[in-house]
């Protein structure tokens, strides 16, 4: 049974995005993996209630691939790009790319997405724009990068006003 085609309209309904949903393991015991999320980051709870919704959905449509343990999770702070309207919801998010084959003597490109289409997305690199075709590309993820941390010693100043 497909599970991304069985989980994929639980996980719409309760007005979040299916990053990716996958079985892994075999014989004995396996875990099916779900990863959502939705515009602005995802608790705890909603997690809680998507898996419970996921889970009896599973049970209804009699999947079993045997004993599995069910994990349901966001994608985290450096997620995942896959497909090309991932990375058009990203637009102006530094990225990691990794590719099949050099794209102007790189195949690993770190940069900003500029422009994202059907075809290929375009990222801003230290050493100008590349273009790289969705085709080639093997791996992608979002780079979340750390603000500066206080100096030890020191506590960490915010714009609160003091009363």
């Amino acid at each position: 049974m497909d599970v991304e085609g069985l989980v994929r309209p639980v996980v719409e309904a309760a007005g979040l995005e299916l990053v990716e949903a996958s079985f892994h393991g075999g014989p004995g015991r396996g875990i099916v993996k779900v990863t959502v999320d939705r515009e602005g980051g995802i608790d705890l709870e909603t997690i809680g209630e998507v898996s419970e919704r996921i889970s009896r959905r599973l049970d209804l449509e009699g999947y079993d691939p045997g004993p599995y343990g069910l994990e349901v999770s966001s994608p985290g702070l450096e997620r995942p790009l896959r497909r090309p309207d991932e990375f058009a919801r990203r637009v102006g998010s530094k990225v990691r790319v990794r590719t099949s084959r050099p794209v102007e003597g790189a195949r690993v490109i770190t940069g900003t997405i500029v422009e994202a289409g059907p075809d290929e997305v375009r990222i801003a690199t230290e050493a100008g724009e590349r273009t790289v075709l969705f085709q080639d590309i093997t791996a992608a993820r979002t780079v979340f990068e750390w603000g500066p941390s206080p100096k030890p010693g020191q506590k960490q100043r915010t714009n609160a006003k003091r009363m």
